[in-house]
């Protein structure tokens, strides 16, 4: 979502580049450009103001630190304003009932019952408690069976409503239902409108006196970019918001509600909706948001991601084999599906220092993922004793291989001559006891 903005931000940092000092003169240009460049990701005009002046005024006359290009520290000034509209520190969920009550609110269409089902797994598998959904949107009668759906896909309990009847006293009936169950948290989906109107309000705040939330948290669309703002705003001074969920943050919308919302309202973003899988609802960071932006990269989210879909033993136990030299083509092949787990190679490059602006810069060429496929599918032509030594891979061989996957048979002599070299380079490097390391302590053979 914020390639555009990440992009001409970086390149407004150029005009630094050689000097010595950091003064009014020679960082006017790269104002300039900021401020255009948050203006047309359509961040509110007044935190656009607000956030250059304070830059302006922590960066003019600043005396720059021994050993750091003044560039370098204009960047870091940067850096911390952006981390500052974005909110400064990690909000946590606050569930201190029992149980513990979520209100999901907002408009229809951005993802509120999605979200519903994908925050009740993040409830149960990365806090450990016990959710069940409430569906009490009663308007859109597919929402009701959407979120059983659901439910049910994940294992979650949920409370049987029924169309036809009052959100009241589902709500009432689900208070009953919330400790017959044993729950620790209760998700309620909440209905929503085309638009903020006094029905909707009454609504919601009938069922919140009824039962008190822990949270209220508004699920925003983050493609209506300014829209979002407006609408935060509204259902804040309706309801006092807790937190807010920004959702289609993998589309191509300019950024601008991320940047806008938090300074705009005061309510923090708790998540961000990164695709339509019930595992896409990531914590929101604002410091690792403010590095991406700034092709800083976000090491610790990878990390984060690669402990939840690597196999720890497993790639122990590949790390093991390549040290002896025994890695296999049908070892790497299972190096590439755990990678796979970990997103698009797009995506990954872009959590490393300085990849956002290098990937822009191979478009043209082959897609990562796309090469991934075509050795994949290299890889499924061989037969077992092929994967297991590929010196038996002979003329004829390849011809039948390269048939059965579609390909050339230069791309499987392309192939085989660069797993060779993968695998001598790194058995070298393991027995240097330079190999291994991998992420946040997960060991890749290649």
């Amino acid at each position: 979502m914020f390639d555009q903005l990440s992009g001409k931000i970086v390149n407004s940092f150029n005009t630094l580049r050689g000097k010595k000092r950091i003064s009014e003169e020679n960082i006017e240009q790269s104002i300039k450009e900021i401020r255009l460049s948050l203006l047309e990701a359509d961040v509110n005009f007044k935190v656009v103001k607000a956030f250059i002046d304070r830059v302006k005024a922590k960066a003019v006359g600043t005396d720059v630190i021994k050993g750091v290009q003044p560039g370098e520290q204009f960047v870091k000034i940067v850096h911390d304003e952006l981390v500052g509209i974005l909110g400064g520190e990690t909000e946590e969920l606050k569930l201190k009932s029992d149980p513990a009550v979520i209100f999901l609110v907002g408009l229809q269409g951005t993802g509120k019952t999605t979200t519903s089902g994908k925050l009740s797994r993040y409830v149960r598998d990365k806090l450990g408690k016990k959710p069940g959904l409430v569906p009490a949107d009663i308007y859109r009668p597919a929402a009701i069976d959407q979120l059983k759906t659901l439910a049910g896909q994940n294992s979650i309990p949920v409370f049987d409503t029924q169309v036809g009847q009052d959100p009241r006293d589902i709500v009432k009936k689900a208070k009953s239902w919330a400790k017959d169950e044993g729950l620790d948290v209760v998700i309620v989906d909440t209905a929503g409108r085309l638009q903020i109107d006094e029905d909707l309000m009454t609504e919601l705040s009938d069922i919140k006196k009824i039962w008190t939330p822990d949270e209220v948290i508004l699920v925003a669309d983050a493609m209506l970019g300014q829209q979002s703002v407006n609408v935060a705003e509204g259902f804040h001074k309706q309801l006092g918001l807790t937190g807010l969920v920004l959702t289609k943050v993998d589309g191509d919308a300019r950024g601008g509600a991320a940047l806008s919302i938090r300074e705009a309202t005061g309510v923090p973003i708790k998540f961000l909706g990164v695709g339509e899988k019930q595992d896409a609802l990531e914590v929101f960071h604002p410091d690792r948001l403010a590095g991406r932006i700034l092709d800083m990269g976000d090491v610790l989210s990878l990390v984060e991601k690669a402990q939840e879909v690597i196999d720890e033993k497993e790639a122990e136990k590949q790390a093991k084999k390549m040290a002896k030299g025994e890695f296999t083509i049908d070892d790497f092949l299972g190096q590439i599906k755990q990678i796979k787990k970990l997103g698009s190679m797009e995506g990954l490059m872009k959590m490393l220092p300085g990849m956002g602006q290098m990937s822009k810069q191979l478009e043209g060429m082959a897609p990562a993922d796309d090469e991934l496929k075509k050795i994949e599918a290299i890889i499924s032509s061989m037969t077992k004793k092929e994967r297991q030594d590929h010196r038996i891979i002979n003329g004829s061989r390849r011809v039948r291989i390269a048939k059965g996957s579609g390909t050339r048979v230069s791309d499987v002599n392309k192939f085989i001559k660069q797993f060779e070299a993968s695998k001598k380079m790194m058995t070298q490097m393991m027995k240097m006891g330079l190999g291994g390391g991998g992420l946040g302590g997960m060991k890749f053979p290649f």
